[in-house]
């Protein structure tokens, strides 16, 4: 069914043509029975998918990565597509409208995507609003992954952390400290020891003096180097933080096919350019820690052999984004089906 409509919606700007689909799936969930369809159709229930990763339980391994659901609205629809977590955001603590339009374009001839999206969103307190008020999320996890505004320097960036975690705690049953896109200027340099460490400290206190302590992970990008990445490792014994989602976009231009126009435009790059990348770091922090700490892996995840190689790599979890816009919605059944055969 996705093949028949993928060339319309790939007809259209990929901003517009995900507006689009979010909104026909939104409509389409109000008419009776649409719900019920849409679970037998994508939904594969089995004890066996569940798995059990920093304290919580997931219905299967298999989540929607941020980006997707910015605001907080669509969790209820895109809970019947079978997914076992959703993570909403990146959320920053006041509404910005993100880089100017046009901010994402297709690679089609690489299976992938550059987005300069710049965190767009409503603000922390709208999707925490949205959040208070979720009548059925489908037993599936929820995760809050967290920015700073564009306007807030670096050097007060953990008070934008600080305000998006009060503001979601009640809501997410985890956090993620994004630190990795390349599209906020000057971002990435809080990847850099000291001031990462400075705000994953400071959220830990906060969460420890919580009753219910949420599992706080954190978002790399796949441009480090290996003494980076030996650093995160380093970071995350210190600060005792939950785990490590790998990766975010990358700048790298490298081995692209598609028009040179197209490829030169600013942003970070997502799909299948970043398969191997993204395994590789995940490999190299499952080794180098010793599997001390959970990993979720993203990137270039395809097809069910993409997710089985992220997790034979070291990943507990995986999420998908841009191969869940090129392959459609029967991806995440297509993997499920697989690690039931495979169990």
């Amino acid at each position: 069914m996705y093949k028949l409509v993928k060339p319309f919606f790939f007809s259209m700007n990929p901003e517009k043509a995900h507006h689009t689909v979010t909104g026909g799936l939104r409509v389409f969930s109000k008419i009776w029975g649409s719900k019920a369809l849409l679970k037998s159709l994508y939904t594969v229930s089995d004890v066996r998918l569940e798995r059990e990763v920093f304290g919580l339980k997931f219905k299967n391994p298999i989540g929607l990565a941020a980006g997707f659901d910015k605001n907080a609205e669509y969790i209820e629809d895109m809970s019947k597509l079978g997914f076992g977590f959703i993570e909403i955001g990146t959320v920053t603590p006041k509404p910005q409208p993100g880089n100017d339009k046009p901010r994402m374009f297709r690679l089609i001839a690489d299976e992938a995507l550059i987005n300069r999206m710049g965190f767009n969103n409503q603000g922390a307190d709208v999707a925490a609003g949205r959040l208070k008020h979720l009548k059925n999320k489908e037993g599936v996890i929820i995760g809050g992954n967290i920015g700073k505004n564009k306007v807030t320097p670096n050097e007060e960036a953990v008070n934008d952390y600080i305000y998006c975690f009060h503001a979601l705690y009640a809501y997410v049953d985890y956090f993620v400290v994004n630190v990795s896109s390349p599209n906020t200027p000057g971002l990435r340099d809080l990847q850099e020891k000291e001031p990462l460490m400075h705000i994953l400290n400071t959220l830990q206190d906060l969460n420890k003096a919580k009753p219910q302590p949420k599992p706080i992970l954190l978002k790399i990008a796949p441009d480090l180097s290996n003494s980076q990445l030996d650093d995160i490792v380093e970071i995350v014994a210190t600060t005792k933080i939950a785990g490590v989602i790998a990766t975010n976009t990358t700048i790298s231009r490298e081995g692209l096919k598609s028009n040179a126009s197209l490829v030169k435009e600013a942003g970070g790059v997502s799909g299948r350019p970043l398969t191997a990348r993204s395994t590789e770091v995940i490999r190299y922090l499952s080794e180098k820690s010793n599997k001390s700490f959970p990993i979720i892996g993203v990137g270039g995840i395809h097809s069910a052999a993409d997710a089985l190689e992220k997790l034979a790599a070291g990943a507990s979890l995986i999420q998908l984004y841009t191969g869940f816009i090129y392959q459609g919605p029967a991806l995440v059944g297509e993997i499920c089906r697989r690690l039931l055969k495979d169990y």
